[in-house]
C-alpha cells in the first residue's frame, strides 16, 4: 500500500513538513504503508515550465505519477493570504483532472495564527471536493502556538485513524463497524437505484410529464 505525502512548505526546516511527517507516522502505525514525500518546493521551476509549455519534465512527471498511483494522500500547505499557497495550488493544477477521483485524502495546513484555521473548510476542502477526492472528516491545522500544546496530537491521531479506515490494509480497530444495522445500511446504499431528476418530476406531474 502506498501513501504519498504532498508538502508545500517553503522554508528549511519547515513546520509544514513537520506536520506532514507526524501525520504520516500516525497513519503508518494504523495501516503500514510505503510512504513517499513530494516536496513541492523542489518542483517550483518545473511546475512553472509545465504551466507555460505543457511539458512536466522528469522530476515533476515522477511526482505526478506518484500521486496518481497512491492509495491515499496527505496534503499539507502553509497559509498565505488566508488560503493555500499558490505553489501548492499550482501543483494540483498540473495533475490530470481525474488523478484524485475516489482517492482518500487527509487535508492539513500550518499558519502563524489560529485565526487561519478556517482555511481547511473554506479553501482546501472545496479544492479536493472539486477534484472528486474522498476527504477525511477531520482536517488538521497547526498554528505556531499549537506546537507542544495539548490538542494537536489528538487531532493528528483522529485524522490518521479516519484515513487508515479508508485504506484496504487499515487495522480493524481503525475502521468503522460494518456489522448488523451498519452492514445492512451499507448494502442498501450499494443497491440504491439512481432515478434521473426528469423522471422524478414526471412521476409527480398530474399529466405524467415534467412541467416547465
Amino acid at each position: 500500500m502506498k501513501l504519498v505525502v504532498v508538502s508545500a512548505g517553503l522554508s528549511v526546516p519547515s513546520s509544514t513538513r513537520l506536520l506532514a511527517d507526524r501525520l504520516a507516522a500516525a497513519v503508518e502505525r494504523l495501516a503500514p504503508a510505503e510512504v513517499q514525500v513530494v516536496e513541492v518546493r523542489d518542483l517550483a521551476v518545473a511546475i512553472a515550465h509545465h504551466l507555460t509549455s505543457g511539458f512536466p519534465g522528469r522530476d515533476l512527471a515522477a511526482a505526478q505519477d506518484a500521486v496518481t498511483g497512491a492509495d491515499a494522500l496527505i496534503v499539507v500547505t502553509p497559509v498565505f493570504s488566508a488560503s493555500y499557497s499558490g505553489l501548492f495550488k499550482s501543483f494540483f493544477d498540473v495533475l490530470d483532472k481525474d488523478a484524485l477521483a475516489g482517492k482518500p485524502v487527509l487535508i492539513a495546513a500550518t499558519g502563524g495564527s489560529a485565526r487561519h484555521s478556517l482555511v481547511l473548510d473554506h479553501a482546501l476542502r472545496p479544492l479536493f471536493s472539486y477534484l472528486r477526492a474522498v476527504i477525511v472528516p477531520t482536517g488538521v491545522y497547526a498554528a505556531s502556538e499549537d506546537w507542544g500544546a495539548e490538542g494537536l496530537d489528538g487531532r493528528i491521531e483522529r485524522a490518521a485513524g479516519e484515513l487508515a479506515a479508508l485504506l484496504p490494509e487499515g487495522r480493524p480497530e481503525a475502521r468503522p463497524a460494518t456489522s448488523g444495522a451498519s452492514a445492512t445500511s451499507a448494502k442498501a446504499r450499494d443497491c440504491f437505484e439512481v432515478v434521473p431528476f426528469a423522471e422524478q418530476l414526471a412521476a409527480l406531474s398530474p399529466t405524467g410529464a415534467a412541467g416547465a
